[in-house]
C-alpha cells in the first residue's frame, strides 16, 4: 500500500516544530510553580553548605517569596539528613552574634520576599545523620504555617560559600 502525504514546505515544517515546542516549553513554568509553591509562596535559590565530618547541623538557605494575598509564615520542616530543621535567626547584640530558633517561624508577607542566607535568617539542619558534601543535592519537606508542606531541594556549596549557586538554578519541587 502507497500513502501519499502532501508536501509540507521545509520552512514551513520548522516553523510548526517551533511552535509545538514552544507550546510545550510554556506549560513547564506552569508545572514548576505549582510544584514549588504551597499556596503562593514560590521557593527560589535552595543551598546549603558542605560540613566537616562529624558534624551535627548543618544550614540550609533560600529565598521565600510570597506571591499571594495573606502573610504566610516558614515555621520548620524535616529531611532525610537531618533528625529536623528549624528556622533561625542570626544578631550582633553589643558585637556578640547570636542564635536563636524563631519559634513562631518566620513571616512572609504578601509581594514580600526574604532571603535566607548566611549572618541573617537560616534553616538550622538539626541532628545530622551525615556529612553534607559539596556538589551534591537532598531534599527537604518545608513547612507552612498556611500552605502546608513542600519539597525543595538544597544543592551542596562549598564550606565557605557566602551566596546560592549561580543565577538559573531554581530548585522547585
Amino acid at each position: 500500500m502507497i500513502m501519499l502525504v502532501p508536501k509540507v514546505p521545509m520552512r514551513l515544517n520548522r516553523l510548526m516544530t517551533k511552535a509545538a515546542a514552544l507550546v510545550l516549553l510554556a506549560q513547564i513554568p506552569a508545572a514548576v510553580a505549582q510544584q514549588a509553591a504551597p499556596g503562593p509562596i514560590a521557593i527560589t535559590q535552595a543551598w546549603s553548605r558542605a560540613t566537616p565530618g562529624g558534624a551535627q547541623v548543618g544550614a540550609g538557605y533560600l529565598a521565600l517569596t510570597n506571591r499571594g494575598a495573606q502573610a504566610d509564615r516558614l515555621i520548620g520542616g524535616s529531611s532525610d539528613v537531618a533528625a529536623k530543621i528549624e528556622v533561625h535567626e542570626m544578631s550582633m547584640d553589643n558585637g556578640v552574634m547570636k542564635m536563636r530558633e524563631l519559634a513562631g517561624g518566620l513571616e512572609v508577607k504578601p509581594g514580600q520576599t526574604v532571603t535566607l542566607k548566611p549572618g541573617g535568617h537560616h534553616l538550622m539542619l538539626m541532628g545530622l545523620k551525615r556529612g553534607l558534601k559539596e556538589g551534591e543535592r537532598f531534599k527537604a519537606q518545608l513547612e507552612f504555617a498556611r500552605g502546608g508542606k513542600t519539597e525543595v531541594e538544597f544543592t551542596v556549596q562549598g564550606m565557605g560559600a557566602a551566596a546560592a549557586p549561580t543565577a538559573g538554578h531554581h530548585h522547585h519541587h
